[in-house]
């Protein structure tokens, strides 16, 4: 046969595929889209997602699925089996955002709620983690509806709290991988508007940053302002570590490493003529490569404490790292593999390569268990505003801006179409083809 219709050949084959592909979700969508519109209009907070995650198991066990609800919390995990085979996993988020939205969408969010302090709240789903949700049940029908197409096992993981990232954890602990089945390899998409809607990005290797957040508490002497000599000023000692604390990357970190040291809150005082006795402030770091990361905590716990010892402090500062998460790693060959599925359903210009990003959450936390991951974004951008942004050198609102709205149709659609592309090949592979990707590559950070 010529190369050119062989061509000709694969061109036809791959269209029909893409078309029949858009059926498919054309049939789904409007449940799709229905439950984005309600899940963006009724956010809940981390650990609260109560409404949210019956929302989803409801529609799931419609679909077929066997759900189990309050696994960590309010997660759910969601299965259907197919004969034997892989098992593949496939996770959403369930949680908004303590964020007041401006986008100004007839269905914007209007929610105040309390959160864990007792404070009252605006919540937003400025994180797109309702597009997650909603591409992950129209991926659940059309998968649900064509067990001819693939084999083995499918598990759908709602996962609560993950803008605290403390859900993945609390699931894992729970029994995630031993009171159901592990999968062979776990999957999760993220939606954005760094690129243009209708596309997805695969960046292999090292996805995100490692991430902690850190409490430093500095213990002083308390006095009247008028009369600092009889005092220790925790308000000076604080101003001169945040000072101090910038050095870390300019001056200690080797030059071309990604670190990120970022002081996001200071608290002290009551009034402006009385020196308190403590300051506290509250710090993320952001690092790729774990002998960095060490290297940076290392350094806030003796300059804190350096700082306080050298104004006279009685006590040395509290120096509390209270979360964290290890970065996502994406196996290069298992990228690579999956890019050619996502080019026939979507087309080749329309799946792009990314970069590692800072941003962090704690997908993480299920590859430590020794399970290989997927992880790429989806387009939010509307594609002419995406253009023309680019043009002028502005940036679109980001992820957790009170204007972040991605462009839902196409993503929603990009988001199902992937998700099926991605999962229908995964389910098609044998354990033995799949289970070389355990995360082998040198290059792959050591977990935390």
């Amino acid at each position: 046969m010529p190369l050119t219709r062989i061509l000709l050949f694969v061109c036809v084959a791959a269209a029909c595929a893409q078309a029949q592909t858009a059926k498919e979700v054309d049939t789904v969508y409007p449940d799709a889209h229905a439950l984005y519109l309600d899940l963006h209009q009724n956010p809940e907070l981390s650990g609260h997602e109560i409404q949210t995650a019956s929302k989803l198991a409801t529609q799931l066990r419609h679909a077929g699925y066997d759900v189990t609800e309050h696994v960590g919390g309010t997660g759910i995990v969601a299965i259907l089996k197919n004969g034997p085979g892989t098992v593949i996993m496939l996770r959403t988020e369930l949680d908004a955002l303590p964020v007041e939205e401006k986008t100004g969408l007839p269905y914007a969010s209007k929610v105040h709620t309390k959160n864990d302090a007792g404070q009252d709240v605006p919540v937003m789903h400025a994180c797109g983690h309702d597009a997650h949700m909603a591409s992950l049940l129209g991926a659940a029908e059309i998968m649900a509806r064509s067990k001819n197409t693939w084999h083995g096992t499918l598990i759908l993981i709602g996962q609560p709290a993950e803008e605290t990232i403390s859900g993945a954890k609390a699931m894992v602990e729970d029994g995630l991988f031993t009171r159901f089945p592990k999968p062979d390899v776990a999957v999760a998409l993220h939606v954005g508007n760094d690129t243009p809607a209708g596309t997805v990005s695969i960046t292999p290797g090292t996805y995100n940053t490692n991430a902690d957040s850190l409490r430093i508490t500095i213990y002083g002497k308390g006095g009247h302002g008028a009369a600092p000599n009889t005092t220790v000023d925790p308000i000076v000692i604080a101003a001169r570590t945040v000072l101090s604390l910038q050095t870390i990357v300019s001056r200690e970190v080797k030059p071309g490493e990604m670190a990120v040291v970022t002081i996001g809150y200071i608290h002290a005082g009551t009034k402006n003529n009385i020196i308190p006795d403590q300051a506290e402030m509250g710090l993320t770091v952001r690092t790729y490569k774990q002998e960095v990361r060490k290297q940076i905590l290392a350094a806030i716990d003796r300059i804190a404490k350096g700082e306080a010892a050298a104004a006279g402090t009685a006590r040395e500062p509290s120096v509390e790292h209270y979360e964290g998460t290890d970065s996502v790693y994406n196996d290069p060959a298992l990228a690579a593999r999956l890019r050619a599925p996502l080019q026939a359903a979507l087309g080749k210009d329309n799946v792009l390569t990314g970069e590692p990003i800072t941003p962090s959450e704690d997908f993480a936390y299920f590859l430590n268990t020794g399970i290989p991951g997927f992880y790429f974004d989806l387009g939010g951008a509307d594609p002419e505003k995406f253009t023309q942004a680019k043009a002028s050198g502005t940036m679109l609102p980001s992820n957790h801006s009170p204007l972040f709205a991605p462009d839902v149709d196409p993503a929603l659609h990009t988001g199902i179409v992937a998700e099926v592309a991605v999962l229908r090949n995964l389910l098609n592979a044998s354990p033995e083809e799949l289970h070389k990707f355990t995360r082998q590559d040198s290059t792959q950070p050591a977990a935390h």
